[in-house]
Parts: structure tokens; sequence; C-alpha cells
């Protein structure tokens, strides 16, 4: 999935092919901020007027401006995995967080 990338932010790439326009918004954040465009290059100019939109309207609004994936989420996996997850770590000798953060590691290629 391709996205686009300004100032920390993301931003999804969506077509509509009724109204003849790419559309997207900024992702993982929870205010909605929208963008739209006819061609990727004005697509590309909309999604960073809107991201420095964002950040006017935080700074003049005396708001901070949300960080997408700040580093911290909570995952519901069950007793028997948790469970399992933990005594593995215990075995290893490390933390759980340290051992879903390895696992993750090797899961996901690096950025």
């Amino acid at each position: 999935m391709k996205m686009l990338e300004y100032k920390g932010y993301l931003g999804s790439i969506d077509a509509s092919i009724e109204d003849g326009v790419l559309f997207g918004k900024l992702e993982f954040i929870s205010a909605l901020v929208t963008y739209e465009g006819e061609t990727v290059s004005t697509l590309k100019v909309a999604f960073e007027e809107a991201v420095d939109d964002y950040l006017a309207t935080c700074a003049a609004k005396g708001y901070e401006p949300e960080t997408p994936c700040k580093g911290s989420f909570n995952v519901r996996i069950g007793h028997d995995l948790h469970l399992a997850a933990a005594l593995k770590a215990k075995e290893m000798g490390i933390s759980l967080n340290d051992f879903v953060r390895h696992a993750l590691s090797n899961a996901v290629p690096s950025l």
C-alpha cells in the first residue's frame, strides 16, 4: 500500500471513479483531516497543505498535534496466548514488552 508522507504524517490515496478525483485522509490520528486532487501531483500538494493546516489549527487553538503511532498500543490476545508469551519472555529473561517488540520486529520489515 502506497501512502503519502510529510512532516511525519501519513496519508491514504484513494480514487472516486464517479467523481473523477483522487482523495485521502491523514492516517493513524483520530482527527479527521481529508484532501483531494485530480492528479497525483495535485493530491500530493493538497495532502501537504492539509498537514500544514492541521498543524496551524492545532497551534492556533493551543492543542498538541496528535503524533501518528505514538509508540504504544493495547492488544487483546486472550488468556492462553498472553500466558504463553509471558512464560516465554520469563524463560528468555526479558520483559513481555521486549518479547512482543522483538516478535513484531521480526514480523514487520524495517522502515
